[in-house]
């Protein structure tokens, strides 16, 4: 499972860690976020997110 990039603020979505906040589980695919899930920093949907490389 690979991390994941907002390219608008910079967070990294972690799947070890999972999103406490939005109720995400750690182990959470980036893939299986639901598709209403937002960066919890700056609020921009999945489609602004890159694999980090």
């Amino acid at each position: 499972m690979g991390r994941y990039l907002c390219v608008v603020c910079g967070y990294v979505y972690d799947p070890a860690d999972g999103d406490a906040e939005s109720g995400i589980e750690p182990g959470t695919p980036f893939e299986d976020l639901p598709e209403d899930w937002v960066c919890p920093i700056c609020s921009v949907g999945k489609e602004h997110f890159e694999v980090e490389m």
